[in-house]
Order: C-alpha cells, then sequence, then structure tokens
C-alpha cells in the first residue's frame, strides 16, 4: 500500500469519526448535565441532613448545658445547706463549750482556737475541692462544647469537599 492509499484511508476514518464525534458530544453532554443534577440533588440532601445534625446537636448542648446548670446548682445548694448545717452546730459546740468552761476559759482558747482553725481549715479544703470538681464540670461542659464544634467543621469540610469537587468537575 502506497502513502497516497493510506493517507486516503486515513482520511476516510478520520471523517467517520468526525460524523459520530458530534452524537457522542452531545450524549456526553446530555450525561454531564444528568450528573450535575444528580450532584445538586445530592448536595442539597447533604446541607438539608448537615443542617438537621446541627440542630439537633446544638439541642443536645443546650440540653446538656441546662441539665449540668441544674445540677452544679443544685450541688451548690445542697454544699450550702450542709454547710450552714456544719456551721450551725460547730457554733452551737462552741458556745456550749464557753458556756461550760467560763473559769477554764483562758487556759482552753488557745486550744478553741486552733480546733476552730483546723475545722475552718478543712471546710476551706472541702470548698476547694468542690471549686475543683466544678472546674472539673466546666472542662467537661468545655469538652462536649468542642467536640459539638469539631463535629461541626468535620461536616463543613466534608460540605467544602464535596463544593470543591463540584467546582472541579465543571
Amino acid at each position: 500500500m502506497t502513502t497516497e492509499e493510506r493517507l486516503y484511508k486515513l482520511e476516510g476514518i478520520v471523517e467517520g469519526v468526525m460524523a459520530t464525534l458530534p452524537g457522542q458530544v452531545a450524549s456526553l453532554e446530555g450525561r454531564v448535565d444528568l450528573l450535575r443534577q444528580e450532584v445538586k440533588a445530592e448536595i442539597g440532601d447533604l446541607r438539608r441532613e448537615v443542617e438537621e445534625k446541627l440542630n439537633s446537636l446544638r439541642r443536645e448542648v443546650e440540653e446538656k448545658l441546662v441539665g449540668l446548670r441544674q445540677e452544679v446548682r443544685g450541688e451548690i445548694q445542697s454544699l450550702r445547706q450542709e454547710l450552714k448545717g456544719e456551721i450551725q452546730s460547730l457554733r452551737q459546740e462552741v458556745k456550749a463549750e464557753i458556756g461550760g468552761l467560763h473559769r477554764e476559759m483562758e487556759e482552753k482558747f488557745n486550744g478553741l482556737r486552733q480546733e476552730v482553725k483546723a475545722e475552718t481549715t478543712e471546710l476551706r479544703g472541702e470548698i476547694q475541692s468542690l471549686r475543683q470538681e466544678m472546674a472539673g464540670l466546666r472542662q467537661e461542659v468545655k469538652a462536649e462544647i468542642n467536640t459539638a464544634f469539631n463535629k461541626l467543621m468535620l461536616y463543613f469540610t466534608a460540605v467544602a469537599a464535596a463544593l470543591a469537587v463540584l467546582t472541579f468537575l465543571r
């Protein structure tokens, strides 16, 4: 086969491809349009799902915060009552000691003062312990909030990635 024959043969092949190419391009454009519509629908569904999850997560966080606040308030109130009772009990003991030991008051005063300081130090230790527990609860609440925000950021990242893919596909 000569070069000229080969050239004619190649021209025939190119013409055949060129004749079928517009139909294939139109078909491909139709498929791309369908794919775009599907992707848009998926993005819409994802957005709704993310919004629903975010709203649900917000409600959960709010409910947990309300619950924790109520628990902390209840604990504080309970501790106040206990502290008041202990202080009242301590006051009554001190008054009874002072009334019964009036003559020995000068000698016993220093010992009694040390006992009161020890009780006060113990009470301060308990108060400090309560403060630490409250700080722990705060940290737990912060951790819960951070976890919620991290999940939220993951959802936003997923949406951003999907949008980036869509943008790239265009």
